[in-house]
């Protein structure tokens, strides 16, 4: 890796140079009894600055953006191997069943990221819904069965009565 030059290092930093040499230049026109100073620190707040800032800084702001997207991604990645990790020690410790596991690691990897996860919530409230359903109607079918075989039970001991 080598070492920045001078040029390099004053772009990278140049709002941040601007700034002081502004503030250092209204402070000593104030200490020295300057009627100006007031006006030249409003001027350099105001322009001088955020022009340099324009300028200079622009460039900076990519590199942050590009870097601060690469920071989420090994975030996320980070995150999911950290997942995996625990999953996996959990396996080994005897803490889940092959059946978990297996069900715990596709529930991991169908979430890997955002969207990914916000689909696998969506499915699993439609399947949850449709589960209810089902269950209703399940429900549903064993109660008539039940209520079914107790009319045939009633049937059989009426029946029973009657031939004795």
């Amino acid at each position: 890796m080598t070492t920045p030059s001078f040029g390099d290092r004053f772009k990278r930093n140049a709002s941040g140079i601007a700034a002081v040499t502004v503030t250092g230049t209204w402070l000593a026109a104030l200490m020295l009894g300057f009627n100006w100073w007031l006006g030249f620190m409003l001027f350099g707040y105001i322009v001088i600055v955020p022009v340099v800032a324009m300028l200079f800084d622009e460039e900076d702001e990519s590199v942050h953006a590009e870097k601060s997207l690469s920071a989420a991604d090994e975030s996320d990645t980070e995150d999911t191997a950290d997942a995996l990790e625990r999953l996996r020690s959990r396996y080994a410790n005897g803490d889940l069943t092959d059946e978990q596991f297996e069900r715990k690691l596709d529930r991991l990897l169908e979430t890997e990221t955002l969207e990914d996860a916000a689909e696998w919530v969506e499915r699993s409230r439609d399947g949850d819904a449709e589960r209810s359903r089902d269950g209703d109607a399940a429900r549903s079918r064993d109660g008539d069965a039940e209520r079914s075989r107790d009319g045939d039970a009633a049937r059989s001991r009426e029946t029973e009565r009657d031939r004795r």
